[in-house]
């Protein structure tokens, strides 16, 4: 792993880490992360999009080493660390990718920033209350129960919750690999606790007819975590924007197919 860097962002040290390659002239990427997951969880798709960007990975504030909030905030706050992460990177404009949560971040920093976005991706995430399409009810029963669960179990049914059924069944050792990550990775609950509170609080309302950055929207039709049906919403409100539906994933289909991942994003980043 790359030298940890830090940025202030409203009096918080936000943790992120820059990989520049060996060609300097490539384009950046900022990579924003979900709930659950710090940079580290990028790894399955980190060599891949390292072949033809600089990638800037960002902890969420409360994830990984950045430093978690004394009070609630919101998904604004988070796109403000962004800011905060790229000024300190002295990086004026980049190509920005979000999934899930970091797709909220994602989205709130191109409408408040659109000079300094390229190119944006958005991946398995939600336009927000009341616009979008809520979580389906199995993850919502799921959530709920959490708390009465015994962690390990807990950990193990969010994590084939976030897959597809087709890769629960299929791929046994993915389950595992996702399980001992969170294990190395753990996030403390009461920054988790904030994170899904700023998710569920996320009204972008029709703000995403502003967004002037050419988008890509990315989802796996077999998601149970974020309504595929959201990304169909996203891309009828973005004006130059692209939906790809990716068959048989859920939603981490960045875990799932981290090949076919890579491609799609790659080919929509570096299109004429």
């Amino acid at each position: 792993m790359a030298r940890t860097r830090y940025a202030r962002s409203s009096g918080l040290r936000i943790a992120y880490e820059l990989r520049r390659g060996w060609r300097r002239g490539r384009p950046w990427l900022v990579l924003v992360q979900g709930l659950g997951f710090d940079r580290a969880g990028w790894a399955p798709v980190l060599p891949g999009l390292s072949r033809r960007f600089r990638i800037v990975l960002v902890d969420n504030r409360g994830c990984g080493r950045s430093e978690p909030a004394r009070a609630g905030f919101a998904v604004a706050d988070l796109a403000r660390d962004v800011v905060a992460v790229l000024d300190a990177a002295r990086i004026a404009r980049a190509h920005v990718l979000g999934i899930s949560l970091g797709g909220m971040v994602a989205q709130e920093f191109a409408i408040s920033n659109p000079e300094r976005v390229d190119r944006l991706v958005l991946v398995a995430t939600t336009p927000g209350w009341p616009y979008g399409h809520p979580m389906p009810a199995a993850s919502t029963a799921l959530m709920m129960a959490t708390g009465r669960m015994d962690p390990e179990v807990a950990l193990r049914r969010h994590v084939q919750n976030a897959l597809s059924v087709r890769t629960v069944v299929e791929r046994p050792e993915l389950v595992k690999r996702l399980i001992r990550y969170h294990t190395a990775h753990p996030i403390e609950p009461r920054a988790w606790s904030a994170l899904t509170s700023a998710g569920a609080g996320y009204s972008g309302q029709r703000r995403q007819a502003r967004i002037t950055a050419r988008t890509l929207v990315l989802h796996g039709d077999d998601d149970t975590v974020v309504d595929p049906r959201n990304g169909k919403l996203l891309a009828e409100r973005i004006p130059d924007s692209t939906l790809v539906t990716m068959p048989g994933l859920g939603h981490l289909l960045f875990w799932e197919d981290p090949a076919g991942f890579v491609d799609v994003v790659t080919s929509f980043l570096t299109r004429a």
